[in-house]
Order: C-alpha cells, then structure tokens, then sequence
C-alpha cells in the first residue's frame, strides 16, 4: 500500500483555521463533558453541590456527559481530522469552503442545543439517542451536508484509493443512516421489543459505524507517516473494512439479551460479537507488524504513544468485549460498572486517546509553531493514560462485586456499600483526567498566543522535531 505524503505542497488544499478551531471546540466540549461526569459522580456519594436543583440531577448531566463526548468531543475531532486528511489524500479541496464553515457553525449550534434540550427535560427515551426531537432534522441535514462536502471529493479519486478513504467514504454514508435509524424509527414507527431491538443496532452502530471506521481511517493515515514506512499488510487492512462493514450491524441486540426480543437474535448477534473480535484482531495485528523493528518508536514518539496505548486499550475492550456478550457472563456483569468501565475504556481509552495524539502532532503544523511545553504534553499523556487505567480498573471490578452481590440475592443497600469505594476511587482518578484535559487546553491556548499566525509575524516553514 503506498504511504501518504504530509508535504507543504498540499497545504493550499487544507483549511487549516478551520481544523484548528474544531479541535479547540472538541477540547471544549470535553471539558464540558467532565464536569458533567464530575457532577454525577458526587451525586452517586452523596455530595450533591446543589440538591434543590433538578436540572443539575444525575439523569440529566448523565446524558450531557455521554453526547458532550459523542457529538461535541468526538464528532468535532475527526471533523477537524477530515478536513486535513482527506485533501490530502484525494488531492482536491472539499466541496465548498463556504459549506465547510457553515458546518462547523451549524455543528456547534446543534451540539449546544442539545445540552440545553437534555437539560431542561427533552430527552428522547433512547440511550445514546436522547437528543430532542426537534434538533434530529436539524442534526440529519447536518449529517448530509458533511457526506456532500468530503464525498465529492474522495468519489472524483481516479484509480485505486487508500483504505483510509475507503472507511471515510464508508463513515459518511454509515452515520447518516444509523442516525436516521436510532433518531426516528424507535421515536414513531416501532414501539415494544421491536424498539429495544433498533434501538440496540443503533448503540452499537454509532460506535461501529460511525466512530469506528473515521478512527480506523485516521489511524491507517498518520501511523505510516509517523513511523515513515507502509502499513505491514495492505490485505489484513482489506480485511478489517469488509469484516466490520459485515459483522458490526449484526451484533447491536446484545445490549438487550434476556429480553423478549427472539432468541435467534440474541444468539445471532453473540456470535457476531465474538466473531468482530477476530476482525479486529487483525487490524491490532496489521499495526503492531507495521511498529515491528523500529525499535519501539511509540516510546520515543509521543503521538504514536498515544496511538498505540490507544491501541492496547482497543485490545483489552475487543477480549473484554467477547466475553461479556456471552449469555453466561452477561448475566452476572448486566447493569454493573462492568459496563459503564467498559465504555470508559474504549471512548476515552482509545478514540479520544487516538485523536488527542492526532492534536499533539498537527497543532504545531496548524500553528507554525512548538507546543508552549512539551513537559506539559507528556504530563497530559501520562494523567489521561494512567487515570483512564484506574477509572476502568475500578468499575469493572466494582461490577463484578456489584453482580456477585444481585446473585446471591442481598439486599439492593448491600450493593449500594459496597459500590461506595469505587465510586469514591472513580472521582479521585475522573479529577486527574480532568486536571490533565485542563492542561491541554491551557497549552493548546498559551501555543495559540505565541503563534506567528496569530502575531502575523514572517516565519520560516515550521518543522517538527521527531519526537513530536
């Protein structure tokens, strides 16, 4: 597979404002998110800061934590990523830059207005799916725009295209629906098991089809540059397309096992779980070929670091993924923290690891500039890593006890105390992630200060060091 060049000749095809201020959003909406999981958590101990207010209860920040991650973290990351990846790799300019700056507008609007629409009540009764019905049109518009603006130009590629365009182009058309199928079906065509059964393709496709293949995309672009060699196998990348465009829309109901939706589904979407496993297996095979004999430079590299714990922690959610949606284990870990670690590890542990390695390599291309403090990025690395670590550590060992405690029937208050220390060790290693966040922002800002875009100073084309 040939490797993408990241040459100054193709600088006039990217808006490079315009990724810049999407990640400024995204590290936004991440605090935001935080501080709405930081909230809940307290309340979870007892230490409510404000009790006489209902819109700061747990159900709702709940909801702003989880979309404030999804849409506002996520989604405004590899919009940013997309704006700089794709020109590149097609050779042309998205479709309109007028349309570009629209979107981000338009984007922040609806990430917004969902938060206040969460807030004041308007949720819809569907997890991951809560946002008020009168931001869904706006959101699908939105949605189709974006798969307008990228896919012109990846459809007019001439020849072969790189994988990483193959799960672009992929992404745009998978969001799209599974938004439109989560958003709208459940909400007024479907009711009952048959909702549940929409409603848990949905939860899973939003991760699979939207936020998996834009992260295997991005992955399967900067990895080769970083590390200046192909990818170690361009079949075992053909592999991982086709089985996650295969497997992943079959396995969403094993949200919902021991439910009345048909058994045949719930069996049916196990062994597509376990059988996803295998296909991600190879991509985490495909990456760790492709580090082979350069003498570990993820620990000389920092945004490969991140990259590849990223990847280590996609490793250990795919096993822990596999054994969870046996009906066997399901029945035990169900409800638990197990689950609430487990989400933890794969949306923070590696997407937001993955495009948080991705900032801390193109800030200072974007900006014509070093970081403010390298010793501040590694700091950021280290307290994200190893808090994400104790955070998921802790809750999928408080659900274990929290399981064992429903099994042997105890009293609903027994789970409730024992589940206290881990909630108390879950705020302590939230604060650090937190604190960390904190200190990218305060860099990514204090980097932006001394930018010569930002002073309009004459500079030299800017080179980064290796190690960044």
């Amino acid at each position: 597979m040939p490797t993408a060049t990241d040459s100054p000749r193709h600088e006039h095809l990217v808006i490079e404002r315009l990724v810049f201020w999407y990640f400024a959003a995204a590290l936004g909406y991440m605090l935001i998110s935080m501080v709405a999981g930081i909230i809940m958590g307290l309340q979870l101990l007892s230490w409510n800061p404000l009790p006489a207010l209902e819109h700061l209860s747990p159900g709702r920040w709940r909801m702003v934590h989880t979309n404030a991650i999804a849409y506002g973290f996520l989604a405004n990351g590899f919009l940013g990523m997309l704006h700089w990846v794709v020109p590149r790799l097609s050779l042309r300019p998205v479709l309109d830059k007028r349309l570009s700056y629209f979107i981000f507008a338009a984007w922040q609007i609806v990430v917004l207005s969902t938060a206040v629409g969460l807030i004041l009540g308007e949720a819809q009764g569907l997890e991951w799916g809560e946002t008020p019905v009168w931001i869904d049109p706006l959101a699908q518009v939105g949605l189709l725009l974006v798969a307008f603006d990228f896919g012109y130009p990846i459809i007019k590629v001439k020849g072969p295209m790189y994988v990483t365009l193959w799960y672009f182009l992929a992404a745009l058309v998978w969001t799209f629906l599974t938004y439109a199928m989560g958003n709208f079906i459940p909400q007024y065509c479907v009711s009952g098991s048959a909702a549940g059964a929409v409603g848990g393709l949905f939860i899973h496709d939003l991760v699979g089809l939207f936020v998996t293949p834009l992260g295997w995309g991005m992955m399967y672009y900067f990895v080769p540059i970083l590390l200046k060699r192909p990818m170690w196998s361009h079949g075992l990348s053909l592999v991982g397309f086709w089985g996650l465009a295969f497997f992943y829309p079959l396995q969403g109901i094993h949200h919902f096992l021991y439910t009345p939706i048909p058994m045949f589904l719930q069996y049916g979407a196990v062994l597509s779980t376990i059988a996803l496993e295998f296909v991600v297996l190879t991509v985490i095979i495909n990456f760790v070929g492709t580090l082979r004999g350069t003498g570990m430079a993820c620990l000389s590299n920092l945004p490969l670091r991140y990259f590849y714990t990223g990847i280590t922690f996609y490793f250990l959610t795919c096993l822990q993924c596999a054994l969870q949606t046996t009906m066997t284990f399901q029945a035990l870990i169900h409800f638990t923290d197990w689950v609430v670690g487990h989400a933890h590890m794969v949306m923070f542990g590696v997407f937001s690891m993955w495009q948080l390695g991705m900032m801390v390599y193109l800030v200072p291309r974007l900006l014509k500039t070093e970081w403010y403090s390298e010793k501040w990025c590694y700091w950021h690395y280290w307290a994200s890593a190893g808090g994400l670590c104790v955070m998921a550590g802790d809750l999928i060992l408080g659900g274990l006890f929290q399981g064992w405690s429903w099994a042997a029937l105890q009293p609903w208050e027994k789970s409730i105390e024992v589940s206290i220390p881990f909630w108390a060790v879950r705020i302590a290693a939230g604060a650090v992630m937190f604190w960390a966040q904190l200190l990218f922002a305060y860099n990514l800002f204090k980097t932006w200060q001394k930018s010569p875009l930002r002073t309009g100073e004459e500079t030299l084309p800017h080179v980064a060091p290796a190690t960044m």
